[in-house]
């Protein structure tokens, strides 16, 4: 039988005062900076961020890095900079010791790489560290150097150095064992440091960079004259060639405007006890023509204020810009620079500073996305008089055979006419319709034949190419003087194309003074019809809607109730009506006619999901675009079909007035170009 008895509690004894022990201490000055050195030195390429960084502050013209076993065993970061005295080179190795701000205030207006004065103790505390430096306006070449293992100083002397600032750090967290064996291997460690030292050139274009790994030189590049606009664009060219290769065709951006919108418009999040400021908004860089995209995000470089940043809403803004020229899955490649005011931006919101925030968002998104897309217009509008004038011209006296001077696609007398090749698992024509000059097929939509395109050829000597004289030369002997390459890159519809002939019953062969062009005739007329039947629909400033046989409740979120109560004028003008039915309940009775929705509740959620990623400032007719596309893409011409010379004629014509023209609206490519010099190549004719 269990005893009822309750037990006796103990007293706990107390301690005499004398050995009481509190909880709270406070750490010792080395053991702080290993913490904040998890923070800031998260592997060996951000300790080459933070002194290259440092080293850019310094106003450095030429940065030289060296890096050993990945930057396990060594990091060396040499600079040109203005260098420091004794007491500022001592002074630095405190936390929180910094010249790039004074007051709390500064921090709104950042305009430095760094600020935070934690790197240098930082480093220093979890490795073997070597300061030496000199002051530009020191005559004598005597400097100062301060060794410290571990965070603690073991040496100063005086040392004879150039002027700048050497910064040696040995045997990274040879103290912190743990954190040393999480680093990867020598190959990941060293892809990581090259990855941010070309955001660093890039970003950088007027600052000379070598790079010099386990004692072999990777790459070196001149700094570079950058103080115009027309001369940081080439800087940037010519880094973006060293650093990618020259394969890439660009296109200039350079836009300006002013931003200037009450806080809490566009962002629900955002506080309004606050005064709006109006910011200069600046993007210039280069952005990778229509078709030009990578499967992933490696190749698109951003900087707000000349610092690498990554932000969803610049990609966003950057995707919309390219709205129609990418296929889906694909991310265009750029290298961008956005300049606004240092206080409309906060870069102190993550430890390595990668990531940022803006005060208006919104606003920002829209600029940028407006930016690339009229870079993108103005890319394809460019087919001013030199698409009219006769870029090359053969010799008058010269003999040589040329092709004929007809854009129909007849075939040359030379020749004998021969029937196309039958494609696999297709059946040959019938004889009587090769006979006949035509193939027993159903006729496609025919394009209303107009008179030639003025921007074809219409005279023999001007676009034909001249055959080598002799049998061993080479085009690349000849080209040069036959075939003049412009000063600048332009595009391929600026220049005079000649119809050759049709391959496949699908791609169109054109010849221009660079080589062959070759046009997916369905994709092109797409294109036509796609913005044909756009631009009829958006003549109205209201889109039609149809009513709903039964109207709808849609419930959403609070957030998103919020979102569609401000954006009901931008619904409505898209045919899309939505009234209030409740605190977060909206009743739709209408869609666009042209939206075959078999569930309008879930098209509606998936509209307003775009809208929220796109941002407002869209194309109104944007609801109806995908149906738009495969419309067209129902009505235009197929491969098979076969197209008449006039015919061709015209659909090059009606391609040269799109608007964005080199690519279909599922972002496929309209041409493909091959020029000379790959032709040569493929021909052995060069290397």
């Amino acid at each position: 039988m269990l005893s009822c008895r309750p037990r006796l509690a103990h007293p706990a004894s107390t301690p005499p005062p004398s050995q009481i022990v509190n909880r709270i201490r406070l750490l010792p000055d080395h053991v702080a900076n290993q913490i904040a050195a998890g923070e800031v030195v998260e592997r060996p390429a951000s300790v080459v961020k933070e002194l290259v960084e440092n080293a850019i502050d310094a106003d450095a013209h030429r940065i030289t890095v060296e890096i050993g076993a990945g930057g396990r065993s060594l990091i060396r970061i040499t600079d040109d900079g203005h260098g420091m005295n004794r007491d500022d080179a001592l002074l630095c190795l405190e936390r929180h010791a910094t010249s790039k701000i004074r007051k709390a205030e500064d921090l709104s207006a950042i305009t430095t790489m760094g600020f935070r004065g934690e790197a240098l103790p930082s480093i220093a505390s979890v490795s073997r560290f070597t300061l030496t430096t000199r002051e530009r306006e020191e005559t004598t070449g005597e400097g100062t150097q301060i060794i410290l293992q571990g965070g603690r100083i073991t040496e100063v002397k005086a040392a004879a150095s150039p002027s700048g600032t050497t910064i040696e750090a040995r045997a990274l967290f040879f103290n912190l064992p743990a954190r040393r064996k999480f680093l990867r291997s020598e190959e990941t460690e060293r892809a990581h440091i090259q990855h941010y030292l070309v955001l660093a050139a890039l970003g950088h274009p007027d600052v000379g960079f070598t790079f010099i790994t386990d004692g072999r030189p990777a790459w070196q590049l001149p700094p570079l004259p950058a103080a115009t606009t027309a001369q940081r664009l080439d800087a940037l060219r010519d880094r973006l060639r060293q650093l990618h290769g020259g394969s890439t065709q660009w296109i200039a951006v350079d836009f300006s405007s002013l931003i200037e919108e009450a806080p809490g418009h566009d962002d629900p999040d955002a506080p309004v006890l606050r005064e709006p400021i109006a910011s200069h908004f600046r993007l210039w860089g280069l952005i990778g023509t229509p078709g030009t995209s990578r499967a992933t995000r490696d190749e698109q470089h951003l900087f707000v204020n000349r610092r690498p940043v990554e932000n969803r809403g610049l990609n966003h803004a950057l995707i919309e810009g390219y709205h129609t020229a990418l296929m889906k899955g694909r991310y265009p490649v750029c290298c961008l620079f956005l300049e606004i005011n240092p206080a409309a931006v906060d870069v102190n919101i993550h430890p390595s500073k990668r990531e940022i925030k803006f005060r208006e968002e919104g606003p920002v998104r829209r600029m940028v996305a407006k930016a690339v897309r009229e870079a993108l217009l103005q890319y394809a509008r460019q087919q001013s008089a030199e698409a009219t004038r006769p870029i090359h011209t053969a010799s008058p006296d010269s003999d040589l055979p040329t092709l004929p001077a007809s854009s129909t696609v007849a075939p040359s007398p030379a020749f004998p006419s021969t029937p196309p090749l039958p494609r696999q698992n297709e059946a040959p024509p019938a004889p009587n319709a090769l006979a006949q000059g035509s193939l027993a097929l159903p006729q496609p939509h025919r394009l209303p034949v107009e008179p030639t395109n003025p921007f074809l050829a219409s005279n023999p000597a001007s676009h034909a190419p001249t055959p080598p004289a002799t049998v061993a030369a080479s085009p690349s002997q000849f080209a040069p003087a036959l075939h003049p390459a412009p000063t600048s890159p332009q595009p391929l519809l600026s220049i005079p194309l000649r119809i050759v002939g049709v391959v496949g019953r699908l791609y169109v062969v054109l010849e221009s003074d660079r080589g062959l062009v070759l046009l997916d005739q369905h994709a092109a007329h797409e294109r036509i019809l796609f913005e044909q039947m756009l631009r009829r629909m958006e003549e109205s400033t209201q889109a039609p809607s149809q009513r709903l046989l039964l109207p709808e409740t849609i419930e959403v979120s609070i957030r998103d109730a919020d979102f569609v109560r401000r954006h009901l004028d931008v619904l409505n003008r898209l045919g899309v009506s939505l009234r209030e039915f409740g605190e977060r309940t909206f009743l739709l009775d209408a869609l666009p006619p042209f939206v075959r929705a078999s569930d309008p509740r879930r098209f509606t959620l998936d509209l307003m999901d775009a809208l929220k990623a796109a941002g407002t400032g869209v194309n109104t007719l944007r609801v109806g675009e995908d149906v738009v596309a495969k419309t067209v893409c129902r009505h235009a011409v197929k491969a098979n079909d076969p197209l008449r010379g006039p015919e061709l004629e015209k659909l090059v014509a009606d391609l040269r007035a799109c608007d964005m023209p080199y690519t279909c609206p599922h972002g496929r490519p309209t041409l493909i170009e091959m020029g000379w010099r790959e032709l040569e190549r493929r021909f052995g004719r060069a290397q």
